[in-house]
């Protein structure tokens, strides 16, 4: 079935084309808002930026969201051009295990926003929760970032 995958037409387009610098290029404008919009976040609930009020941050997470569809997007289409070899890429597997944590863990953090930013405007703090969800977003955003680059120069050398 991967075989197959990979000599579908729009594979098959992705690889002789400019194809794939177009799917890479949506996926590392992707990548640089997901990870920046989250370091932004999280340093504001830091201490940084106090000018930013806590509410104004949930204006963000959309622009996350749609910063995820299109890494999603543009990730199926690179992972169509070699799927076998990336279902067998250890980096690649650890990559997708980071991008599954980092939705989940941005999903609760966005929970505990739109719960909580009001009590953090009046106690002018944040809670711990809050710090520690959006600062384990940070880490496994960042991990995926480095995942991905790993991907591309090491994953030949970590089969599973």
């Amino acid at each position: 079935m991967l075989e197959w995958l990979s000599q579908t037409p729009y594979a098959v387009w992705v690889q002789q084309s400019w194809g794939w610098a177009l799917a890479l290029t949506f996926h590392a404008f992707g990548n640089a808002v997901i990870v920046g919009l989250i370091f932004i976040i999280t340093l504001r609930l830091l201490g940084l930026f106090r000018t930013i009020p806590y509410a104004s941050l949930k204006m963000l997470l959309p622009v996350i969201w749609i910063a995820v569809v299109v890494q999603a997007l543009s990730g199926v289409t690179l992972w169509l051009t070699k799927p076998a070899r990336y279902m067998t890429d250890g980096m690649f597997l650890w990559k997708l295990a980071f991008v599954v944590g980092g939705v989940i863990v941005t999903v609760y953090f966005e929970k505990i926003l739109k719960r909580e930013e009001g009590a953090w405007e009046a106690a002018k703090a944040v809670s711990t929760r809050g710090i520690q969800v959006v600062v384990a977003a940070s880490f496994l955003w960042a991990a995926v970032l480095v995942m991905g680059r790993l991907t591309a120069y090491l994953g030949q050398l970590y089969r599973v």
